[in-house]
């Protein structure tokens, strides 16, 4: 059988519906933000609730023979939608909540299709600067309907930019990240799924963060391995595993870039 989405007209029928939710939804609530607290301390806002509501019904009503995770679903709708053999969507609404609820525009929207363990597809749509990155497994990426390929001029750790979220690194990591940067220079933008859509498109070209979950990174992940960049965990395992756990990330825009990157960042983590 083959796969829906391999069908040109579904995936552009995809790619506009959420673009179109994402502006209806999403960008006018920018700097209108009603947020509240979560219990575990990140930030929930209208525009992640109605989103979520909004894409479900959309995915629902179009093809309902895949289950639905959302990131402001329960944990047990999480994994039950997770343990269907059919395929599961994963959406997070608002990448980036603590930016767009403090009025910087960085932040996205993101949904991936699992099936059987296996990610079919990737989204990640900025409403602010009207980017869509997306990806079709064994089909390359895009942005905007035109090929992304992963590709710099830069050659060297020295001169790259490198996007590293300090936060969820181990403490003796990021000690050594600072006293001793490989990069040129260092930035956290505060969207997992625009960091690894902006490796792809060489906007920054080595990455690194320590705990970031399925929702976070599954359209991501895709996009960047389809562009022709390369990333695993900071032990050196697949990023991607189908379930709602915490994973390392690290990538590079070039492969030659991630495994020097990867060396320095084995070499740091195991310093005396």
């Amino acid at each position: 059988m083959s796969f829906i989405f391999e069908n040109d007209q579904a995936w552009l029928k995809l790619k506009n519906g959420i673009k179109q939710l994402a502006q209806q939804e999403v960008l006018p609530r920018f700097r209108h933000v009603d947020a509240s607290t979560k219990a575990d301390g990140s930030v929930l806002t209208e525009a992640d609730t109605e989103m979520q509501k909004a894409t479900e019904a959309f995915l629902n009503e179009h093809w309902p023979q895949f289950t639905f995770l959302g990131e402001e679903s329960s944990a047990q709708e999480q994994k039950d939608a997770l343990a269907s053999d059919n395929g599961c969507w994963i959406l997070d609404p608002v990448d980036g909540t603590s930016n767009f609820a403090s009025d910087i525009p960085v932040y996205s929207v993101s949904l991936a299709l699992i099936i059987q363990g296996d990610v079919k597809l990737g989204m990640v749509y900025d409403p602010d600067r009207d980017e869509l990155f997306a990806a079709r497994k064994g089909q390359g990426a895009e942005l905007n309907d035109r090929a992304l390929i992963a590709q710099t001029a830069k050659t060297e750790l020295k001169k790259c930019i490198g996007l590293v979220d300090f936060k969820r690194l181990q403490a003796p990591l990021s000690t050594e990240l600072v006293l001793k940067p490989p990069y040129a220079s260092q930035r956290s933008i505060g969207s997992v799924a625009l960091d690894w859509c902006w490796v792809a498109a060489g906007r920054g070209q080595l990455y690194c963060h320590g705990a970031q979950n399925i929702w976070d990174y599954a359209a991501g992940w895709l996009i960047l391995n389809e562009a022709g960049g390369k990333s695993a965990t900071l032990t050196g395992e697949t990023v991607l595993v189908s379930e709602v756990v915490k994973r390392s990330a690290v990538a590079g825009t070039t492969p030659a870039l991630f495994d020097d990157w990867f060396q320095i960042l084995q070499d740091y983590q195991h310093a005396d």
